[in-house]
């Protein structure tokens, strides 16, 4: 089993830049695909960006592309987002997932294991 916990959401201004964390629990973190996802107030939950449990492959959605990056580092069991550019329309809270192998999904009911999420709040 797998525990997951957000860190670095805050509020920022449009243009800004912040780093998310995703803290993992357990010995097995290098076995788990990642994902990332938002949800803003009265919206539904939406793909970020996934990279596979090596960190060999990475996949981003559309308002991802070219301003967030993913990434991680399995000697610390910690995948993060970095999201450069940032825009009132990102405010949400983000997510990160994890699925056993393979390099995720685009889709969140395919993911086991959910952090609590951190608020991202982008000012104009």
């Amino acid at each position: 089993q797998v525990q997951l916990v957000e860190s670095g959401g805050e509020l920022v201004q449009a243009g800004g830049s912040l780093r998310l964390s995703c803290a993992a629990s357990g010995r097995t973190f290098s076995s788990y695909a990642i994902g990332w996802f938002r949800q803003a107030p009265g919206k539904e939950r939406e793909f970020v960006a996934r990279i596979s449990f090596n960190g060999g492959r990475t996949y981003y959605g559309n308002s991802a592309k070219g301003r967030f990056t993913i990434f991680r580092d399995n000697a610390k069991n910690t995948g993060y987002l970095q999201m450069n550019s940032l825009k009132p329309e990102d405010t949400a809270v983000y997510y990160c997932a994890a699925v056993r192998g393979g390099s995720g999904s685009y889709y969140a009911s395919e993911y086991d294991y959910w952090g609590q999420g951190t608020q991202v709040t982008v000012s104009s």
